[in-house]
């Protein structure tokens, strides 16, 4: 292998799989970023054995092609220490490869290309959707961190694709709090489903750019491909049955809050300050036209309260929630009037945006309350 190139567009290709490498492997080939050279373009590959990133950089004055696996965080560090400037990388007959730059030189080993495993794809069976990059980025963004983390239900350890002839939604819930983010840009002739684990999910909104334009999905019972501008990302699925999602989602919760966004996050950042650090338990009293929030902590004898003015409408109730949770839901939407519906402080609250803002705003929430 004989080639040159341009340090920051090798730098940019090698970061962009970087994601894949674990941590920490049984397998030391894993380690490695693959390079397989072909013509001007160079393919470059990492892979923890679940996730695999795969991404083609286009090289200059190409002398010999070949394929080696070369140490993925020596190569890093290199790069990310280099100005921008021509590269000539040749292996040497010694089992290593040979970075040049204008005023100096590196060493480094290389292994066989072919210890690293073979990457395989979804199968003959697998359904081919489409998203544009922005609403996969926006719909992934919107659900990921409400996924769960648990080794009893693997199927709530991700989101949940759901996609039918009509729209596209996807859904994370850790059974305390549910998000749905529904879009119509994503339509399949059948309706079709899977779940792409949270780790996954969280390194493809890294990956993907808005610039990209579209998302090519293909996916099969157990494997899903993404294919976006230059790079590919081939992921595990997570094998289950996810539960009715919509059957939990509330219909007819006649209190009704409706509210700034901002205003409402602002003060349970200030009030859950003194709220107690194992429950994090807050409490909103709701009156026609007033909202009051309050927490403390006995064991401190520390304790907050604030009066926000409102639209609600319907009985005075006294609700709890643990508010690390109501957060969450609210820093993760972008309307400017959110709307809580409620039936009682025993059931859960459905959190959405304003009627008004109901077109550009796609997130529902589902809330659990803390009994007060």
């Amino acid at each position: 292998m004989d080639f040159s190139v341009s340090s920051a567009e090798l730098l940019k290709g090698i970061n962009d799989v970087s994601k894949a490498i674990p941590a920490k492997t049984t397998n030391p080939i894993l380690e490695n970023f693959l390079f397989v050279l072909k013509g001007n373009k160079l393919e470059i590959t990492a892979s923890d054995g679940d996730l695999t990133l795969r991404t083609i950089v286009e090289v200059g004055a190409v002398r010999e092609e070949g394929s080696i696996a070369v140490p993925a965080r020596q190569l890093l560090d290199l790069f990310k220490a280099l100005p921008d400037q021509p590269v000539n990388v040749k292996t040497t007959g010694d089992a290593s490869f040979e970075c040049v730059w204008s005023n100096g030189n590196s060493d480094l080993p290389y292994f066989p290309a072919e210890d690293f495993p073979e990457i395989k794809g979804a199968g003959a069976d697998a359904v081919t959707v489409v998203f544009p990059a922005e609403t996969l980025i926006d719909g992934i963004n919107g659900t990921v961190y409400a996924a769960a983390d648990d080794e009893m239900r693997p199927a709530l350890n991700g989101v949940f694709f759901d996609i039918a002839p009509e729209s596209t939604t996807l859904v994370a819930s850790d059974s305390h709090k549910l998000i749905c983010y529904t879009t119509a840009d994503v339509q399949a002739e059948q309706p079709a489903s899977f779940i792409l684990h949270k780790k996954p999910a969280s390194v493809l909104k890294g990956t993907v750019s808005k610039e990209d334009g579209e998302v090519t999905v293909t996916f099969d019972s157990t494997t899903a491909v993404f294919l976006f501008g230059m790079t590919m990302m081939v992921c595990r699925l997570v094998v289950g049955k996810y539960p009715k999602y919509r059957d939990v989602i509330p219909q007819n919760n006649s209190n009704v809050l409706k509210i700034d966004r901002q205003s409402l996050l602002n003060t349970l950042r200030r009030v859950a300050v003194c709220a107690n650090k194992a429950s994090n338990h807050i409490k909103l009293e709701l009156k026609p036209g007033q909202l009051e929030i309050t927490a403390q902590d006995q064991g401190f004898a520390i304790a907050a309260y604030e009066k926000l003015e409102c639209d609600y409408s319907g009985e005075d109730l006294t609700v709890g929630y643990k508010s690390s949770f109501l957060i969450e839901i609210l820093s993760n939407m972008t309307c400017d009037t959110v709307v809580m519906k409620f039936a009682d402080a025993r059931r859960a609250a459905l959190i959405v945006p304003s009627e008004e803002e109901s077109d550009k705003e796609k997130i529902c929430g589902i809330l659990m309350p803390i009994m007060v």
